[in-house]
């Protein structure tokens, strides 16, 4: 699943990096009899303020900074010509879309997707970059996974790895990565789960039906509310809009890496999913789809960097479908 640029435009690329507010990491994969394997990463932090992710406004505020830590992550994994980016959740909107007829041609549907997020798009609809991915097929039509960034945002990203000498051939969102790495994962989820991705600057929830996701929603740190008022509503969508059975799986992301303040809100929300859920809450692990190097030592907070990067690396193998 890649919701930024076409699924499946360019083949997965051997490394990948993601540019996150607090830090710059990165992967690489190599394939063992068959197994993909970490075999190099490398990740530098970013002072407060460098980069604030964002849907509407520039996202990289000193340039310099960034661009000196991502040419060393860079050159720590061995200076990868060709990469997939993760930027953060909060620089596209994610939405889903149904429609009872599906037009034959590509070019009717790209219209047919535009017009439709057009109406809740934040800027101008020809400033934005549209891509979209199909999903559940129901009786009364086809949904698809819509993301919507701004083109300029995007394009700077690029150039930023382009300055640093890698071609990023694929952008892509972290959580939707998140999610590629479990479906990539042994034990794939096949009935109703869901995620919950935690970063120092915003929170993402998806509920997905097997490979597909049937709901996406983030929220910004900042916001007003908590973790758990966001789980809560989620929770009642499922059970009341989407006539939810109850999750065969509950996983959670981003805790191992979460910022020291966090923590307590952290371990509030897993005991409030364990009770509301009645399902007993687990760490994403990215070593179900990836093993590790005997020199890479599996800390918690290497373990949820190296999701999303091992989730993009995987995308083409994880059988993921919007």
């Amino acid at each position: 699943m890649s919701i930024l640029t076409t699924l499946h435009e360019s083949p997965a690329p051997a490394a990948a990096v993601e540019i996150a507010a607090n830090r710059v990491s990165a992967a690489s994969l190599e394939w063992r009899g068959g197994l993909a394997v970490v075999s190099a990463h490398a990740s530098e932090p970013l002072p407060a303020g460098a980069l604030v992710p964002s849907l509407t406004a520039a996202n990289i505020h000193d340039r310099p900074v960034v661009l000196g830590a991502l040419g060393r992550v860079l050159e720590r994994i061995g200076r990868p010509r060709r990469i997939g980016l993760v930027v953060p959740d909060v620089v596209g909107r994610v939405s889903l879309v149904r429609f009872e007829k599906v037009p034959a041609r590509t070019a009717d549907l790209d219209q047919l997707v535009k017009w439709q997020v057009r109406k809740t798009a934040p800027f101008p609809i020809d400033d934005a970059q549209i891509s979209y991915v199909p999903g559940m097929r129901a009786e009364d039509g086809q949904e698809f996974l819509v993301s919507l960034a701004r083109r300029d945002v995007i394009q700077d990203y690029e150039q930023l790895c382009a300055e640093a000498g890698a071609h990023a051939g694929i952008v892509d969102l972290a959580t939707i990565n998140v999610i590629n790495a479990v479906l990539a994962g042994t034990g794939a989820p096949t009935a109703d789960w869901l995620l919950v991705n935690i970063t120092g600057s915003y929170t993402s929830i998806a509920l997905l039906r097997g490979p597909h996701v049937i709901f996406f929603r983030n929220r910004a740190a900042d916001t007003d509310g908590t973790l758990a008022d966001l789980v809560h509503q989620t929770a009642m969508y499922y059970e009341d809009r989407l006539k939810g059975g109850g999750f065969a799986r509950v996983l959670l992301s981003g805790a191992g890496a979460a910022e020291a303040d966090q923590t307590g809100e952290i371990d509030q929300i897993r005991r409030s999913l364990e009770e509301r859920l009645r399902t007993p809450v687990d760490t994403v692990d990215p070593r179900a789809a990836a093993a590790l190097t005997d020199r890479i030592t599996a800390a918690p907070a290497l373990l949820d960097a190296l999701t999303p990067l091992v989730g993009l690396l995987l995308r083409d193998r994880s059988g993921v479908a919007a």
